[in-house]
């Protein structure tokens, strides 16, 4: 089963399905980072959701986008109309690194049936379709969430599968050799973890790359056993999951990523372009 649509896909079945604009970046603003996009346009329908509010807890021990509670989820749910029977697809701006976020998150907590608008909103409007000013009234989902619906790693765990199997650190290279670190208060990667940039995952458009497959079999090489995959916060480590499940290969998130492996000052640390 594919995880993916294209913009004509989605337009064609735009009535039977809950669409989620996950339009997000970083940012330190107080209003949603993505809010302003959404409401200067986007797909008719569309439920706007705050990454950071609706779909991580706050940051803290657990990294600075831990997993989050199942109430938030359920009035997530509750709020776009969600029922067991729903079909959601849901989108970002372009690359879907958030969008991919919200498509793990929904299915850790039991959504049966999402999907990722491949290109996202970029895709939409290059596709020639309409964008919306209006913002859905809420719909009362019946959905009762299920939070565990996908496993996770802890930071043991990540190290045992970095050990024993192969752990994706999907950082850029710079910020995986410990050679700069924009955000966390430490640099370089978990021992042992192998560096598979999330950027070469994408075409130029923002799309999956068609040959994903191919690109899977040389970042794997080499490497048997479980496959684990973590990031900077646990947001775009899952758009490797996206892809992976693409593929049929399974693989398991470490939600609280390098932003929570340090932590613990205890915790050993590796600098350098290679797993170390």
């Amino acid at each position: 089963m594919t995880h993916l649509l294209r913009a004509e896909q989605l337009a064609a079945e735009i009535e039977d399905v809950v669409v989620l604009d996950v339009r997000w970046a970083l940012s330190t603003a107080n209003t949603p980072a993505g809010r302003a996009d959404y409401d200067a346009g986007h797909v008719p329908g569309a439920f706007f959701v705050d990454l950071d509010a609706e779909l991580a807890g706050p940051a803290g021990d657990g990294g600075r986008h831990p997993l989050p509670a199942p109430e938030v989820v359920q009035g997530l749910v509750r709020r776009a109309g969600i029922t067991e029977h729903s079909r959601v697809v849901v989108l970002d701006a372009r690359e879907s690194y958030a969008a991919a976020r919200a498509w793990w998150v929904l299915r850790w907590a039991g959504v049966p049936d999402v999907r990722v608008l491949d290109g996202g909103h970029a895709a939409w409007v290059a596709a020639g379709l309409p964008v919306s000013t209006a913002a859905p009234a809420d719909r009362h989902g019946d959905m009762v969430v299920r939070p565990g619906a996908l496993p996770t790693l802890d930071a043991e765990a990540a190290a045992a599968v970095a050990r024993d199997g192969l752990l994706l650190d999907v950082r850029a290279p710079e910020r995986y050799a410990g050679e700069t670190e924009p955000i966390d208060p430490v640099a370089g990667h978990v021992p042992g973890a192998v560096n598979s940039p999330t950027a070469a995952w994408l075409t130029a458009d923002g799309t999956f790359r068609r040959d994903l497959a191919e690109h899977w079999a040389a970042v794997r090489a080499g490497h048997d056993g479980p496959v684990g995959v973590y990031c900077g916060s646990g947001v775009t480590a899952a758009h490797h999951l996206l892809a992976l499940a693409e593929l049929g290969v399974d693989a398991t998130l470490y939600p609280g990523s390098w932003s929570e492996w340090i932590r613990d000052p205890e915790r050993p640390v590796a600098t350098g372009h290679s797993p170390g």
